[in-house]
C-alpha cells in the first residue's frame, strides 16, 4: 500500500470509533476474555470502528509483550466486523516507527499517533512523515495537549495533509470548534478530523466538519445515535438526544478518575468482568460512585442494563 492507497483508506473513515479500556483482572493481570466480550458489545452497540491501546487504554502501563496480546486479542474477536485503529506513543522516531509496524503486522487497519514531547512544528512534521512512510496502513494525528503536553498548531496539521501523508487526526484540543475549522480551512480538503474528549462537545464538532468522533464512552450506544441524527440531516434529533443525555457525558469524562467511570459502568453492564485500573490510576471513593449510579438514572439509563439500550 502507497501513501496515497494508505490516504484514500480513510476516505470511508467517519462516525463513532470507541476508545477501548483495555480489561485486567483483579491481580492486573490482563483479562482477554473481556476483549471478546467488550469487542462483541461494541459491536452490537452500532460503532463504526474500535482504538484501542490510547492513553485510557493504559497503554502505558503495559509490557511490548502485552502489547502484543491486545491488539491480536481484539483483531481475533473483530473478525473484520468493523476497522481496529491502534495508538502509538514513544519517546523517539524509532519507538513509534516499532510500535506503528507491529500494529500493521498484527492486523490494524490505522494507527493514532501521539506527537513527540515539545518539539518544534519541523520535527514533529518530520516525525510524522517517517512514521508514515514506514508502514502501509494510515497514520492518524493525536492531538492531546492536556495529557501529552504538546501542542500541534493548526498549520502543522494542515502542512501534514497537504504534504506530510497524514490525512486524519483526533482534535482534542479546546476550544475545539475553532480548530476545527482552522485545520478544514488551511488543509484544502487533504485532512479530515474526528473529535474526542469524551463526546462532551460531539453535537459542536459535527456542526464544525468533524466526521466523527474517537472517544471513550460507556454508554457509546448514545453517540452513535447522534451521529446517525447528524448524518440524517435531522440536526434537531441530534440536538435533542446529545442535549438529553449531556449530564452523563459531562459527568464520566472527569480527568484522573475518568477511567475509573468508564471501566465500573462497562463492569456494571456485564460487558467486562473488573473494574481493575493499574497503578497509577485513581480509583472511585464511595460518595464519586453514588453519584455515578444518580447521573445515570437522572437520564433514564441503569447501570444494571445489559446490553446496548436503543436510544431515540
Amino acid at each position: 500500500m502507497t501513501a496515497s492507497t494508505a490516504l484514500a483508506s480513510l476516505a470511508n473513515a467517519r462516525g463513532v470509533y470507541t476508545i477501548c479500556p483495555t480489561p485486567f483482572a483483579a491481580d492486573g493481570a490482563l483479562d482477554l476474555a473481556s476483549i471478546a466480550s467488550l469487542v462483541d458489545f461494541q459491536i452490537e452497540a452500532g460503532v463504526h470502528g474500535l482504538a484501542i491501546l490510547g492513553f485510557l487504554g493504559e497503554s502505558h502501563k503495559l509490557s511490548q509483550d502485552e502489547r502484543g496480546q491486545v491488539i491480536r486479542a481484539f483483531v481475533a474477536q473483530v473478525k473484520s466486523r468493523v476497522p481496529v485503529w491502534v495508538g502509538v506513543r514513544a519517546l523517539g522516531i524509532a519507538g513509534a516507527v516499532e510500535q506503528a509496524r507491529e500494529a500493521e503486522r498484527l492486523g490494524a487497519q490505522a494507527v493514532f499517533v501521539a506527537p513527540l514531547d515539545t518539539t518544534a512544528d519541523a520535527v514533529q512534521f518530520d516525525y510524522y512523515r517517517t512514521v508514515a512512510q514506514s508502514v502501509r496502513i494510515p497514520v492518524v494525528i493525536h492531538d492531546f495537549p492536556d495529557s501529552f503536553g504538546t501542542e500541534i498548531s493548526a498549520d502543522l496539521v494542515a502542512r501534514l495533509g497537504r504534504e506530510g501523508g497524514v490525512g486524519m487526526i483526533k482534535m482534542e484540543e479546546p476550544p475545539v470548534g475553532q480548530k476545527i475549522s482552522r485545520i478544514l480551512e488551511l488543509a484544502q480538503g487533504s485532512m479530515k478530523v474526528f473529535g474526542g474528549l469524551g463526546g462532551v462537545y460531539f453535537l459542536e464538532e459535527l456542526q464544525r466538519g468533524a466526521v466523527g468522533t474517537m472517544t471513550g464512552f460507556a454508554f457509546p450506544e448514545i453517540l452513535v445515535r447522534i451521529y446517525a441524527h447528524h448524518a440524517a440531516g435531522d440536526l434537531a434529533a441530534a440536538a435533542a438526544t446529545f442535549d438529553r443525555y449531556c449530564p452523563l457525558i459531562r459527568y464520566e469524562f472527569q480527568p484522573k478518575v475518568g477511567l475509573a467511570l468508564r471501566k465500573t459502568t462497562y463492569m456494571r453492564r456485564g460487558v467486562i468482568a473488573c473494574d481493575a485500573i493499574r497503578s497509577p490510576g485513581m480509583r472511585m471513593d464511595p460518595v464519586t460512585a453514588r453519584e455515578l449510579e444518580a447521573t445515570v438514572r437522572r437520564v433514564g439509563l441503569s447501570l444494571d442494563q445489559r446490553g446496548p439500550y436503543a436510544i431515540a
